[in-house]
């Protein structure tokens, strides 16, 4: 499996608890903030949740 970059591009302000909760899951709590994960089912199925908050980008 390869791996992801997500960076936080949006504020979470004024999103549902759901989507925040995403994002914490995700471990971004800052904006511009950047995390890397595995290319998982797991991980794509929740950045696809906040896709209009985080930007993703494939690294090796």
């Amino acid at each position: 499996m390869g791996k992801i970059k997500v960076t936080k591009v949006k504020s979470a302000i004024n999103r549902t608890k759901n989507q925040k909760l995403t994002l914490e899951a995700l471990g971004l709590r800052k904006m511009g903030q950047t995390v890397e994960h595995e290319d998982s089912p797991n991980i794509l199925g929740m950045v696809n949740k906040v896709k209009h908050l985080v930007s993703v980008e494939e690294t090796k």
